[in-house]
């Protein structure tokens, strides 16, 4: 236990400070090539923040554990909704901007349902995963046109002058991580596995709750920080783009390497995660704001889909 216990906590803490430095090198190496802030903002910095659940679900379906892979995305998903946009809610209201929302966030619950539907016999094809990457191109296309017409709300890379990249340095330290970032993702799933074995607990919650926390871990350290400076106008947005991601890219990635099916118990757990969904939109549709009052809510119905995955 004690093993697979530190695998676990080597993993995640590589995991998470890896990819974070992974996605600052990717959005400085994207800039020294001349890519638009938008397009940067848009897909370069979505992609990279959904690194940790790309590659543990990726590793997962590669190892047959397709109830951590696909876990890791419906867990993923209700966290970024409840935990990490509750958690942070509660440090500081959060204003929403409307029309980025109404969008994409219609977007996000779309891709959501439509997998949720794919899943819903308990397995995922390669078909039905090929269906979900291709709807990621789509809607990269429609996350850049619309950040064309709205640039602010896109996430803002760093704003070292592009004269000051070492170029080199980024190519070597962008590697670098990612590599970190991939050993992190394989101690997490190696440990995460022998932890359910030892502990007699079942792989789907691991996916989706042990697992799915610990790769939400970078979304709620940047959602928090973002809401101590008062830059709370980008957090929501961010989530929702990241949920976007999970639900076709990684998903459809995952679903390639490793088709499988899942145990009877995803089915209350992808409904959960639309009813989330749902919620956390009302919430920002009816006052243009999460209060604290409605960060507390989504935090106690991240607990309750806790206590169902389990």
């Amino acid at each position: 236990m004690l093993v697979a216990l530190i695998l676990f906590l080597v993993g995640l803490v590589a995991l998470t400070l890896a990819a974070d430095r992974f996605v600052m090198s990717a959005s400085r190496l994207s800039r020294a090539l001349g890519l638009s802030p938008i397009l940067i903002g848009a897909l370069v910095i979505g992609l990279g923040t959904s690194a940790p659940e790309m590659l543990v679900s990726a590793l997962a379906a590669g190892r047959g554990q397709v109830d951590i892979a696909i876990g890791n995305v419906i867990g993923s998903n209700t966290a970024n909704l409840s935990l990490v946009l509750g958690s942070t809610a509660l440090v500081a209201t959060i204003v929403s901007r409307a029309s980025t929302i109404i969008r994409e966030g219609a977007l996000m619950l779309a891709a959501m349902t439509a997998a949720t539907l794919m899943l819903w016999n308990l397995g995922l094809k390669r078909i039905e995963a090929s269906i979900l990457a291709l709807a990621m191109i789509g809607a990269g296309y429609l996350l850049v046109r619309w950040a064309r017409v709205d640039p602010s709300a896109v996430p803002i890379p760093d704003d070292e002058p592009v004269e000051d990249i070492r170029v080199g340095v980024e190519w070597v330290v962008g590697a670098a991580t990612l590599g970190l970032t991939l050993l992190g993702a394989d101690l997490l799933v190696r440990g995460a596995s022998r932890m359910a074995v030892e502990l007699g607990i079942n792989s789907a919650f691991v996916g989706l709750v042990i697992v799915s926390v610990g790769t939400s871990l970078p979304e709620l350290a940047t959602a928090m920080a973002a809401a101590r400076r008062g830059e709370t106008d980008l957090v929501l947005g961010n989530l929702v783009g990241s949920n976007l991601f999970n639900t076709l890219a990684v998903l459809g990635v995952a679903g390639l390497i490793g088709p499988g099916t899942v145990s009877n118990q995803f089915h209350g757990a992808m409904i959960y995660m639309l009813v989330v969904a749902v919620a956390a939109g009302v919430f920002v549709l009816t006052g243009r704001r999460i209060e604290r009052w409605q960060g507390a809510v989504l935090v106690a119905l991240f607990v309750g889909f806790v206590a169902l995955s389990v």
